[in-house]
């Protein structure tokens, strides 16, 4: 009777998941985006993702060593890092930028905060806006042997128009791993049937974002319009794969979907009335700075608590 009544500290519930094992299921999402990145643009993105993927782990590996502190990189928390970092950065930047984006986005962005778990900001994303406003020419050239001129939607942005199939199917020029949309689709799919996400964020994220466009965008209900801002820039990669970061995301429900609202919006603002035709990666980032106060908001009160006065 007294094994029956013996109480162990919380949680209670246990799952078999491991970091280790979620951040592997990660990588093998991004895989179909990585792969067409590479047959899209060359053995120039192979290369740029192996760098930038090695100086991510090494420098993880590094400060694990000189801080003397547990060696962390089995995880494979560094090889999301880098390997996300990569597939948002252009073929043509130099290597030493992708080696510099991953150093800074381990080292200042994630360990400096206590590591895995303590950033307050997605690393690859951090670097990536360093980078962006460090070295905005080598940033925003996309031009490269397979394609040349502006991305679809910066055309798009000065009343061009574009083709939407190839939008999709990702033949067109951008960041390695942000322009076919059927690919990242394919790797989203695989997170949400084994479980290491779910719509609420993405959903609500890309939901409001339809509705700004179709409100603010100035070209009414426009399938073709509409496409096209789906389909183009880091909306897609960033729904799915940035912006559902366990560390830098909402834990509340209620919070994941005003998390959502927020990315929405501020994406929207962003490529509608900003400069610029992009604007995920600034969204995300924003965002992830709120994500303190929306907990605030929307944290559920404790049982006992808050009750009405009679």
């Amino acid at each position: 009777m007294n094994k029956l009544l013996k109480v162990s500290s919380n949680p209670h519930i246990r799952s078999k998941a491991t970091t280790g094992n979620i951040m592997l299921t990660v990588v093998l999402a991004l895989l179909p985006a990585a792969g067409f990145g590479i047959y899209n643009f060359g053995i120039r993105a192979l290369l740029l993702i192996a760098v930038t993927v090695a100086s991510a782990v090494l420098t993880e590996y590094l400060y694990d060593i000189i801080c003397k502190r547990t060696v962390t990189i089995g995880d494979f928390s560094a090889v999301v890092t880098g390997l996300l970092l990569a597939l948002n950065l252009p073929v043509s930047v130099p290597l030493w930028m992708g080696v510099l984006g991953a150093a800074f986005a381990i080292l200042v962005v994630k360990m400096l905060f206590g590591g895995l778990g303590q950033n307050f900001m997605n690393p690859a994303l951090g670097a990536r806006c360093f980078l962006l406003i460090s070295f905005t020419s080598y940033m925003t050239n996309f031009e490269c042997d397979a394609y040349t001129g502006a991305t679809p939607l910066a055309v798009l942005k000065e009343g061009g128009s574009v083709d939407i199939l190839d939008m999709f199917l990702g033949k067109t020029a951008g960041t390695i791993g942000e322009t076919s949309m059927l690919a990242i689709l394919i790797g989203a799919c695989i997170l949400l049937i084994t479980g290491i996400i779910d719509l609420r964020i993405p959903g609500t994220y890309i939901v409001t974002f339809i509705l700004f466009v179709l409100l603010f965008g100035g070209h009414g209900f426009d399938p073709a319009f509409l496409s096209a801002q789906l389909a183009g820039g880091g909306l897609m990669l960033g729904a799915f794969f940035m912006a559902t970061d366990y560390v830098t995301r909402p834990v509340t429900k209620r919070g994941q979907y005003v998390y959502g609202i927020i990315l929405g919006l501020l994406t929207g603002i962003f490529r509608i009335f900003g400069p610029s035709a992009e604007g995920v990666s600034y969204a995300i980032i924003i965002s992830n700075l709120l994500v303190p106060l929306i907990e605030k908001v929307t944290l559920p009160k404790a049982f006992g608590k808050g009750g009405e006065k009679r």
